[in-house]
Order: C-alpha cells, then sequence, then structure tokens
C-alpha cells in the first residue's frame, strides 16, 4: 500500500464504493495486488461541518490534526484481513503526516431501490470494531434524499446546487437523468424541490450513523489525545427498517 493520487482514488471510489460519490480529500491511500492491480482505497477526507472532527477531539486543529475517515473500499477478492491490515496501515501513514484523530462512521440502515431491490444491507462498523477503535454512539439523526436506485443525495451534492458552486451541473444532471425538467436558469431553490418530487427521490428518516474513534501515533501519543465523547458499548445489530417520510 502507499499513497495514491486524487483522480485515481475519485475513479476506484465512484465505481465501488455503494454511495456512488467521492468526498472532499485530504490523504488517500491505495492498496495493489502482487501484480499491479488496485485491491482498495482509503480516504481521509473533511466533513462538511468541523464539529464532526472537534466534538470528538476537542484539543486536536480539525483539517490538519484530525480528519475523517470518508471512504474506505476494498475488493471482493481481498486476501482475508486485509481490510484491518490496509487500515493499520493507512493510520500509520496518515501520523507520518501529523494526524492525531481521525473518525469514522458505519451507516447501520438498509437500502432500496424503487423496485424494491436491495442495494445497501447497512453495517455497524464490524472492522472498526475489531481494530478496537473507541466507539462514541451516533451521529445527529436526520432525514436522507433517496434517488431511485437506492444512493442518497448527499447534502454537500445539494449545497453546491443551492449556490451555484463548481459541481452543481453534475447534480442537476443527475436528477435529469431520474426525470427531472431542466433548470433553464430558474433559480435554484425554486427548481429544486419541484425536480426531487419529479425525479421520484423519497425521504430517508435516518436515526444516525455509528461513530467510532480511532487515535494515531505512538502508544505515547495516542495517550495524549483527548476525547470529548463517552465511550460506549459497540453495537451488535443493523437496523434493516427503512422508515420513510412524507
Amino acid at each position: 500500500m502507499a499513497p495514491v493520487d486524487d483522480r485515481t482514488a475519485k475513479a476506484y471510489v465512484e465505481r465501488h464504493h455503494y454511495a456512488g460519490s467521492y468526498v472532499a480529500s485530504r490523504l488517500r491511500y491505495g492498496l495493489w495486488d502482487r501484480w499491479g492491480a488496485l485491491l482498495g482505497v482509503a480516504v481521509l477526507s473533511v466533513p462538511v461541518q468541523r464539529a464532526v472532527l472537534t466534538g470528538p477531539f476537542p484539543d486536536l486543529e480539525p483539517f490538519s490534526e484530525s480528519l475523517e475517515l470518508g471512504r474506505f473500499v476494498l475488493a471482493d477478492r481481498a486476501p482475508a484481513n486485509a481490510e484491518s491490515w490496509f487500515l493499520g496501515q493507512v493510520f500509520r501513514l496518515a501520523a507520518g503526516e501529523g494526524i492525531r484523530g481521525v473518525v469514522s462512521f458505519s451507516d447501520p440502515v438498509a437500502r432500496h431501490d424503487a423496485t424494491g431491490r436491495l442495494v445497501f444491507p447497512g453495517h455497524i462498523g464490524v472492522i472498526y470494531q475489531a481494530t478496537n477503535a473507541v466507539y462514541a454512539g451516533r451521529g445527529t439523526p436526520r432525514t436522507v434524499l433517496v434517488l431511485p436506485d437506492g444512493r442518497v443525495l448527499n447534502e454537500r451534492a445539494l449545497a453546491k446546487l443551492r449556490a451555484l458552486d463548481s459541481g452543481h451541473a453534475y447534480v442537476e444532471q443527475l436528477l435529469r437523468e431520474f426525470g427531472a425538467p431542466p433548470r433553464r436558469g430558474a433559480d435554484p431553490s425554486e427548481w429544486l424541490p419541484r425536480a426531487l418530487i419529479a425525479a421520484g427521490v423519497r425521504r430517508l428518516r435516518h436515526p444516525g450513523n455509528h461513530r467510532y474513534l480511532f487515535k494515531l501515533g505512538r502508544r505515547s501519543a495516542k495517550r495524549a489525545v483527548r476525547v470529548g465523547l463517552p465511550s460506549l458499548p459497540y453495537p451488535k445489530r443493523v437496523n434493516r427498517l427503512d422508515e420513510l417520510v412524507a
């Protein structure tokens, strides 16, 4: 394994991660097999809100000393125990870059496409439990927008569209592929509600992702990192109930 460029990481994540989307990457690492084929990618990223990092690690400088494990993807053909080994190597290299704390989330809620086909079974973070992460409860409950193919239309993408920032055209095109009308210069705040309905986007009440915390570095460095959230017992079951709301 070794650092990988953003273009390679983005292409792999968008092709293999269940969300089908990328994140605001800060550090990226790849895992290759003996023949040079890419087996997996890990991306340490900048979350949408600083509080994602400052809540768990109040004494660390967000984005420079603490990051989110925004994407962690391995191919099904990866060897046994590859996940835990890869994760350990990622954290070893990230510690060398000055990162001392990492937050990661696992989504326990199953999702289906518009036909009822299961596209994501949900997971409780077994790999994080196996690597002795601190479990710090759930993230904030929220309502997520689910596309007809089962993917989540994340808030970062919607914010780009509302502000007409770089990348907003991709979001518009995505909604149009599912039946939304062209925006044709309309104010995004007026067009978006109609587009979501026309595209068949569903609203899913989500109880919050499971949150795991990692301290990086040598033993003495880990001891010096203060965790600002209580440590709780590991969750044991996946919530497979999709609670759809109007």
